[in-house]
């Protein structure tokens, strides 16, 4: 088996640039000689995160605008790490921030990075628990819609078409298999 060895960046340029984005054009040379161009959006220094909240029996779950889609989508809180937060820390704002509670209890699943071609975007995924009241302003143009899902109806949440978010899927199928371990 050859070890694989890392192509080397020739250049790297700015073709677009919007608010929220810059797409970047990087031009490779790969061990074999083989030239490519590729277009990615411009690494960020900032990661994510998101909290499978469960009180009781329930999922705590939210509906918000998602203008990509042009609706409103169920999903699990989530948002941007603040500079210097530590991953729990920024999964308690996100919650205070998004459904007006803090967690006692923060377990780590698992970090992802959904499209590794084209961007890089890790995000922690967590499970909390333990939630007390606390309310922190967050960025959101509207209040969110608080959903509660019972747990046990998992498999009908992640056969349902209208429920397709990949990183929203990704975190269920994690928490059903945390939740088939821990009984």
């Amino acid at each position: 088996m050859n070890i694989l060895q890392k192509p080397e960046i020739l250049s790297i340029s700015t073709v677009s640039k919007s608010r929220i984005f810059e797409i970047q054009s990087i031009e490779l040379k790969f061990s074999n000689g083989e030239y490519r161009v590729y277009e990615r959006i411009k690494p960020s220094s900032r990661a994510a995160v998101m909290i499978l909240a469960i009180d009781g029996d329930d999922l705590l779950m939210i509906k918000e605008y998602a203008v990509g889609t042009e609706r409103y989508e169920l999903g699990f809180p989530k948002g941007l790490m603040d500079p210097n937060e530590t991953p729990e820390e920024s999964a308690n704002r996100e919650l205070k921030e998004e459904i007006g509670l803090g967690a006692n209890s923060l377990t780590h699943l698992r970090t992802i990075n959904s499209s590794p071609s084209f961007m890089n975007n890790p995000m922690h995924i967590f499970i909390a628990k333990d939630f007390y009241p606390c309310k922190l302003e967050g960025d959101e143009p509207e209040p969110l819609q608080l959903i509660r899902y019972p747990l046990n109806k998992i498999d009908q949440l992640l056969a349902d078409p209208d429920f397709y978010e990949a990183r929203n899927l990704t975190a269920l199928y994690l928490l059903k298999d945390y939740l088939s371990i821990k009984s």
